[in-house]
């Protein structure tokens, strides 16, 4: 009766994926644990057990530094191959990506264990999603907060690809073409340069919170959100000042965090033609004054 079960659930997992897991029926295998469910391909069966050795302690710490419960066993989801990966989750700077209307988590395992990723954080960052969406509505939760408070959990660690990621947030800081947060509220873009900034934007803003407000002050925004005050009114009551303006705050103290030589090395080239075009300038002038003084020792003779 309980092996009936056991296949009654993993079909029915499987018939929540398709069609983004075409092919995955026929090779995909499924060990559970008292805590979490584990479908992947043969090849894949050590990082399997792997996720089952590991998932009790990432779950016991998230449920610790935000005093909620995961109330639901999720699945995990390990894909071997990376175009497989990318048909799913729509988008090729990815590693991993939660579902929390399945309580699903899907990882690209081609990808662990590559420099900053590996199964604990990555697993980690996305069981964050999960924990989160099951206290919060959805319609309660900015994606920008949810990805930023994961990131700043999981030690910093997203779930995209992110070269380069603080170099882009300098750029925005000294330019001043950051992506708007209230943009950030439902979707992020979905082109590499913006979407990494999102995600860079919102882990230095959580990162901020923190910094300023300790960490108690991003758990009380939280549980605010889990009572179901919306995002501007969780911030006005337990910080004492409106989004907007600590919004504001934030980007003045990334300009002040910016040491001159970053700013000379990120407008080298611009620095070099205005230089350049200077330089042009007091050559002409210089030849001008020579003619000048040419043509009056001319008249003079």
């Amino acid at each position: 009766m309980r092996k009936i079960k056991k296949i009654l659930i993993f079909s029915f997992i499987i018939l929540l994926l398709i069609p983004a897991a075409q092919g995955l029926c026929d090779k995909a295998e499924m060990i559970q644990g008292d805590e979490v469910m584990v479908v992947f391909e043969p090849p894949l069966r050590p990082p399997a057990e792997e996720v089952l050795r590991i998932y009790p302690g990432i779950q016991s710490e998230i449920e610790s530094q935000f005093h909620w419960k995961l109330r639901d066993t999720p699945t995990v989801l390990l894909i071997n191959k990376r175009e497989k990966f990318q048909k799913m989750a729509g988008h090729g700077l990815f590693v991993a990506f939660a579902n929390p209307e399945r309580n699903l988590i899907v990882i690209d395992y081609s990808r662990m264990n590559i420099h900053p990723f590996t199964l604990t954080t990555t697993l980690k960052h996305e069981l964050c999603h999960l924990l989160f969406h099951q206290h919060i509505r959805h319609d309660n939760l900015p994606r920008w907060f949810d990805e930023g408070v994961a990131q700043w959990a999981s030690d910093g660690i997203g779930e995209i690809m992110m070269a380069n990621g603080k170099r882009l947030l300098n750029r925005a800081s000294l330019s001043g073409t950051y992506i708007p947060l209230d943009r950030l509220t439902h979707h992020f873009p979905r082109d590499d340069i913006s979407l990494k900034l999102a995600y860079e934007e919102s882990k230095s803003f959580v990162e901020y919170i923190t910094d300023i407000y300790g960490n108690d002050g991003l758990i009380d925004i939280m549980t605010r959100l889990k009572e179901g005050d919306r995002m501007d009114d969780a911030i006005l009551w337990n910080l004492s000042v409106s989004l907007e303006d600590l919004e504001k705050s934030w980007h003045e103290h990334l300009r002040g965090q910016i040491p001159w030589l970053t700013y000379l090395s990120m407008n080298l080239y611009e620095i070099l033609f205005s230089f350049g075009a200077i330089i042009t300038v007091i050559g002409f002038i210089r030849y001008r004054i020579k003619k000048g003084r040419q043509k009056d020792w001319e008249d003079f003779e």
